[in-house]
């Protein structure tokens, strides 16, 4: 049966943590807090956002050419210059899409975890940080999709809604809302996300219907009187006033979180994440692997700005964009690490149901996003039947404007025959794996299949890859005809 009566301790945070590593902690938090306020990466990046034109910066590279799309593969190998720069260019829009997508994972359970920590007490800084970088995150959102929207505009020749609002950045306003770029009606060349929701009968809103109401109760009961009935006064503030409002239990079914689960599991996720202390910082074990996921491929981005300027040669604004977002994310991965391997330890020992919910989370974060091996995009972890359909409409698009069967002819070729692209993904791929395994064999609470990455280690196969590919082109290219 599962333990679920352990207490957790609220307000002496040093129950199972030394003194002095308590402080040490501490210190870093507010170490971290003070160099963010203090840096204008945020404003950085937002100017280049405004000012953004594609034109300009459409002649030049916006990385070294391995982060390419299809970099490696046959079809790269025969491309044009401009071809080739259009594929470096979609493939920057491409990873920070899906950036974004996870950073607005960050936006929701900030607020979130952050509401949890203030109930506490001793986290102020901690808290303040977390609004900050939220803040922060709405900006680099903003940027993400209003860059990427105006390159794929350009080269895909797709029309698009170009209604996009944004408000200034300001420190001492951490409270204000940025409304993001609205979805393209074009998805060529973005990453085709799992359908984990069964569609629902037209005309039927489920969010209003009376079944919501009654889920939403059942999960309240099940986490607040049942797994977590000893913990209902560490209830996150934030939920706690979308409650007064009559709002219903926000979930993202977006990034790395999205695609976890089925949406009402992830409300569910949401209503224990903001009830437990302990589970309010599992989730930073999760942003740390999408930290470590960004910073992954974003640190040559940096190393390839930092060549350029010793060279004072043009900078591209996108390229700009990466580099000053890593600098910003420097501090949001500080804050992931420091949750996820030390602050947890400030609360008493987790309950069998707890420790259960934080490994389902964190291995799903695996075979979600970690489990699969790409040779069209590099540097990226799941398998390419997940954009065949993508790198088809590429393929069709006027930056190759080619006929079915040639669209089918070089899909084959690029995904299912050995081409160095596979090779430069599986080195990025041990990477990954090597810091990972590093950073979590000191989380004291995690399954072997968690603390070692297996799901992640057993993913890095280039021929299980070309595999899966050739059934999945076999599958796609008999719809097609």
């Amino acid at each position: 049966m599962v333990d679920t009566t352990t207490i957790p301790t609220t307000k002496n945070q040093a129950s199972t943590l030394s003194e002095g590593k308590v402080k040490k902690h501490i210190k870093l938090t507010d170490i971290n807090y003070r160099r963010n306020t203090e840096s204008d990466y945020t404003e950085r990046i937002e100017e280049l956002d405004q000012h953004f034109d594609y034109s300009s910066n459409s002649d030049y590279y916006w990385s070294e050419p391995e982060l390419s799309l299809l970099y490696g593969t046959p079809l790269y190998d025969q491309a044009s210059p401009s071809q080739k720069k259009a594929l470096n260019h979609l493939y920057w829009v491409t990873q920070y899409n899906q950036t974004a997508a996870t950073e607005a994972n960050a936006v929701l359970y900030n607020q979130v975890t952050a509401g949890v920590f203030k109930n506490l007490g001793g986290y102020e800084t901690l808290c303040q940080e977390l609004e900050l970088e939220t803040a922060q995150e709405r900006h680099h959102i903003h940027a993400f999709h209003m860059m990427g929207y105006k390159t794929k505009k350009a080269l895909l020749g797709s029309a698009f809604n170009t209604s996009i609002q944004g408000k200034s950045y300001k420190k001492n306003d951490l409270s204000q809302k940025v409304e993001v770029a609205p979805k393209e009606r074009s998805h060529i060349n973005t990453p085709v996300q799992p359908n984990l929701v069964k569609p629902t009968p037209s005309g039927i809103n489920w969010q209003n219907a009376p079944w919501s109401a009654f889920q939403d109760a059942s999960f309240r009961f099940i986490t607040h009187k049942v797994m977590l009935k000893h913990q209902t006064h560490c209830y996150s503030q934030y939920l706690r006033h979308l409650d007064e409002k009559g709002e219903p239990i926000p979930a993202q079914t977006t990034g790395l979180l999205g695609l976890l689960a089925p949406r009402p599991f992830l409300q569910f996720f949401t209503l224990n994440c903001g009830s437990s202390p302990f589970l309010a910082s599992v989730f930073y074990v999760t942003r740390f692997m999408a930290n470590m996921l960004i910073k992954n491929y974003e640190y040559r981005y940096s190393q390839y700005y930092r060549e350029l300027e010793k060279k004072e040669e043009f900078i591209p604004a996108p390229l700009a964009v990466s580099h000053y977002h890593l600098l910003d994310e420097a501090f949001h991965t500080t804050t992931s690490q420091l949750i996820a391997q030390d602050l947890y330890k400030d609360f008493s020992k987790p309950t069998a149901y707890e420790q259960f919910i934080a490994n389902l989370i964190i291995y799903r974060a695996q075979i979600v996003g970690l489990s699969g091996f790409s040779g069209g995009i590099p540097a990226i972890f799941r398998n390419d039947d997940t954009f065949i359909l993508s790198f088809y409409r590429l393929l069709k698009s006027p930056v190759f404007d080619m006929s079915t069967p040639e669209a089918l002819q070089w899909l084959q070729k690029c995904l299912c025959t050995e081409h160095e692209g596979f090779y430069v993904t599986f080195k990025y791929h041990q990477r990954l794996l090597l810091e990972l395994r590093r950073s979590f064999e000191r989380i004291d609470y995690l399954w072997p299949v968690n603390r070692e990455m297996r799901v992640l280690a057993s993913g890095g196969s280039i021929d299980r890859a070309i595999q899966n590919n050739i059934k999945s082109f076999k599958q796609f290219s008999q719809s097609v005809a």
